[in-house]
């Protein structure tokens, strides 16, 4: 999350329904959610979509690799990472309410050595020389309370992106938002990424828009991503194959 200067933060609460727990910020709008018997699994679709860059990175250099995430939201994507692909991972959140719920309704670990959450405005300390061609794997989910747009969507942020990643490093951007324009700001990844660097997922049926952009371009045949979404199904359980579906390069 990123918030104009002095702007109150929202109230941040939780609801339940059925086996679900779901994350809110003052509104009725989900900013996260959990399975509560299986608290480090995926439960929504856009969310296992953000981990697309696994079809990328070789199985092996999973473990021990980099992830951040920009909005900690129900702490998901943290929590996969660091227990079920035992990645280091770094997550970066304004709200220092969000992180209180997250540890203590959503079951997300304490700091240790490959776990940091850092409490800051994500589009100030993605700047800090600590992070500049670290990351593998960055995951973008920053919304405001009413989920209307991304609060950070301009191309100075999405060149900040870039310069984070590793030579192999991807991102993954969820375009979701009801004022939101989804062409203009994938022109803007492309504009900071390159062309040749662009993946594009088809909406999901709530409006989630997933983008991946890679730091060095790669256009693997359909063969080698069915392979690698193979393996990310049968060790992971992600539908990585439904993913090829609705999956595709970007172009103009």
């Amino acid at each position: 999350m990123s918030r104009q200067k002095n702007t109150p933060l929202p109230e941040v609460n939780f609801s339940e329904d059925g086996d679900i727990r779901y994350l809110h910020l003052a509104t009725e709008w989900i900013q996260g959610s959990m399975l509560i018997d299986k608290p480090y699994d995926i439960e929504l679709e856009y969310v296992q979509r953000m981990m697309a860059w696994l079809l990328f990175m070789p199985l092996a250099e999973v473990k021990g690799a980099h992830a951040m995430q920009l909005g900690l939201g129900a702490g998901t994507i943290t929590k996969f990472c660091y227990k079920k692909l035992k990645m280091t991972c770094t997550a970066i959140e304004l709200n220092p309410g969000v992180l209180h719920a997250c540890r203590g309704w959503f079951r997300l670990p304490p700091d240790d050595e490959r776990l940091r959450v850092v409490l800051a405005d994500a589009a100030e300390e993605i700047r800090s020389p600590e992070w500049t061609g670290v990351v593998d794997a960055l995951q973008v989910d920053l919304y405001d309370h009413e989920a209307a747009a991304p609060v950070l969507d301009s191309l100075d942020f999405y060149r900040d992106c870039h310069a984070l990643l590793t030579p192999q490093g991807c991102m993954t951007v969820n375009l979701f938002g009801r004022s939101s324009s989804f062409d203009e700001s994938l022109e803007k990844i492309r504009a900071a990424f390159g062309d040749d660097a662009v993946w594009a997922f088809k909406p999901t049926r709530e409006g989630n828009t997933i983008v991946l952009a890679q730091r060095t371009p790669q256009r693997p045949k359909r063969e080698q991503l069915m392979e690698a979404a193979e393996r990310i199904e049968a060790v992971w359980g992600l539908p990585a194959t439904k993913w090829l579906r609705v999956f595709k390069p970007y172009t103009k």
